[in-house]
């Protein structure tokens, strides 16, 4: 069992930057892919990156890539995603997510925290 706490959301205009946060509890969390995805009003929850639990492999999805880092700390029971340049249409609910396999459908996914809320301004 795990369980996941999202930090770091809020108001951001456009081009600035802003660094989210995963607090995982719960045995074996070096064990699981980490994942972040984003649901925005009206749509379906997607992908936008994931990494191993080897911090060895990172994959983002392609609306994202090259803008945000995902990162994750064994230790520290953590993962967090750093965004930059973001843009409107990065405004969505970010969830952080556990996998025993990693992917980039939801329904890989184990174990999902609450959401926090990312707004970017134009």
């Amino acid at each position: 069992q795990v369980q996941l706490v999202e930090s770091g959301g809020g108001l951001v205009q456009a081009g600035g930057s802003l660094r989210l946060s995963c607090a995982a509890s719960g045995r074996s969390f070096s064990s699981y892919y980490m994942g972040w995805f984003r649901q925005a009003p009206g749509k379906e929850r997607e992908f936008v990156a994931t990494i191993t639990w080897s911090d060895s492999e990172t994959y983002y999805a392609d609306s994202v890539k090259g803008r945000f880092t995902i990162s994750r700390d064994n230790a520290k029971n953590t993962v967090c995603l750093q965004m930059n340049s973001l843009k409107p249409e990065d405004t969505a609910v970010y969830y952080c997510a556990a996998a025993l396999v990693g992917g980039t459908r939801t329904y890989q996914y184990k174990y999902w925290g609450q959401g926090t809320q990312v707004t970017v301004s134009s």
